[in-house]
């Protein structure tokens, strides 16, 4: 546990973003370890064929997280006032809520997989083998949509050591899976989404134990299993929000996949690759921001807001100096890290991919300074304003992504970028100047 109202900020930031960084930087090697034996072993159809599901996977998981992290800053926030009684009730209320909405996410997804890979422009040759995959995928999300919920509640009292080691014990057997069910047993992409709901599972099971044996605030006996209504209500509120601005972002996602899609399989190929790297370059600011929310949550329940100013402020300064190190070092790998990524010989996959990070590289300072304001204004509990942030960026982005890339190819969703996350941010500053000042007239009064 980490209690984030007392002590240095910009090390309680440091210290709980850097497991944070380590275990989605472990998820996201296991993501490309993935691309990679899918392509070698498999080719490019197959590769596509997972490809083209990534952007249905992630709108579920980034639901599931919206509902973890509207919960995670309520909990922050009793757990910052000393509410322990009320942090287990928010915690259960959460769990029962969760599991509700994931048996009836589970139950869409399996019927509609077919339909919703028809309505993102699949390409027919590589139909089936999609279908399958996100079939099963939707039975991990029953896992994923818990462990959301676990590893957020531990987050919220400062620990986020725990959840990063049990995230990468979950992505290296997901690996060691796919090179058994892909590699030796021949089992195809079939094999690979069984090996994802695996490890997905394993991870339940690692939080389930450890918080009921180590993690005293958290753990509920049998009378403790109740709803408060009243918590549902907030978690409700603030999760919907949170899961509604989460699953914005791969929405419009969704939207720039059937365009890239429409462009062939070459096109998704290189789209797929340079995903990866975006990711890897966006997780450290992510992770900041994160920080920033919990920080904040947690001071703001204290009523502290000498504290809640300097924990944006120091998730900011620290969000910018990240900046020139990943830009230096995408521009100075691109070419060999998009030839890793990507299936076989195909130079024309390399050369879009190296085009596009080229741009991308220079425009990774929106998402670190965006990240940042968006883990401010979570611990303040505005959920509505990173919403209507997201989904005009997003949306603008989407608007550009289906001019441009027909016509100069997948770095005109780079350029999209640009122009979206520039208005997100004047979007934010402005939220952010009218409730600095909102709170100064307040604290006149």
């Amino acid at each position: 546990m980490q209690d984030m109202t007392k002590g240095s900020i910009a090390c309680h930031l440091i210290r709980y973003a850097i497991p944070m960084i380590l275990g989605n930087i472990m998820q996201l090697t296991y993501n490309a370890a993935d691309s990679v034996i899918i392509g070698k072993i498999l080719g490019k159809n197959a590769l596509a064929a997972v490809s083209t599901s990534n952007p249905v996977m992630t709108i579920m998981i980034l639901g599931a997280s919206g509902i973890g992290i509207g919960a995670g800053v309520i909990m922050s926030r009793l757990y910052g006032g000393g509410d322990l009684e009320g942090l287990r009730r928010e915690f259960c209320t959460t769990l029962v809520m969760g599991t509700i909405l994931s048996l009836m996410t589970f139950g869409v997804g399996i019927l509609s997989a077919g339909h919703i890979l028809r309505l993102i422009n699949t390409p027919v040759e590589i139909m089936p083998m999609a279908v399958r995959y996100l079939r099963i995928i939707f039975v991990g999300f029953l896992f994923s949509f818990q462990f959301n919920i676990l590893s957020h509640a531990m987050r919220s009292i400062g620990d986020s050591k725990t959840p990063t080691v049990f995230l990468g014990i979950s992505c290296g057997l997901n690996v060691l899976l796919d090179l058994l069910f892909v590699g030796v047993l021949g089992f195809g992409v079939t094999g690979a989404a069984v090996a994802t709901v695996c490890s997905q599972g394993m991870s339940v099971v690692l939080c389930s134990i450890r918080i009921r044996n180590k993690v005293t605030v958290l753990r509920l006996s049998l009378g403790e299993v109740v709803v408060d209504r009243k918590l549902l209500l907030e978690t409700a509120q603030s999760g919907a929000l949170t899961a509604l601005q989460q699953a914005a972002q791969p929405i419009g996602k969704v939207v720039i996949q059937s365009v890239i899609n429409a462009q062939g399989t070459i096109a998704i190929g290189a789209f797929n690759a340079v995903c990866r790297v975006d990711d890897f370059a966006c997780i450290p600011a992510q992770s900041m921001g994160s920080g920033t929310m919990t920080c904040t949550a947690q001071n703001r329940g204290a009523r502290n807001s000498d504290r809640v100013w300097a924990s944006f402020k120091w998730g900011l300064v620290i969000a910018i100096c990240y900046y020139p190190v990943i830009c230096g070092l995408t521009l100075m790998f691109k070419e060999p890290i998009v030839r890793l990524l990507c299936p076989g010989k195909y130079s024309q996959m390399v050369l879009m991919g190296v085009t596009y990070l080229s741009v991308k590289a220079w425009v990774f300072i929106l998402a670190c300074v965006n990240n940042a304001i968006q883990g401010f204004f979570r611990g303040m509990g505005r959920m509505s304003i990173v919403l209507v942030a997201t989904v005009m960026q997003i949306s603008i982005r989407a608007f550009c992504v289906t001019l441009w890339v027909p016509r100069i190819g997948i770095t005109g969703e780079a350029y999209g970028c640009l122009v979206g996350w520039s208005c997100q941010l004047i979007f934010e500053t402005i939220c952010l100047i009218i409730l600095r000042k909102r709170m100064e007239e307040d604290c006149i009064g």
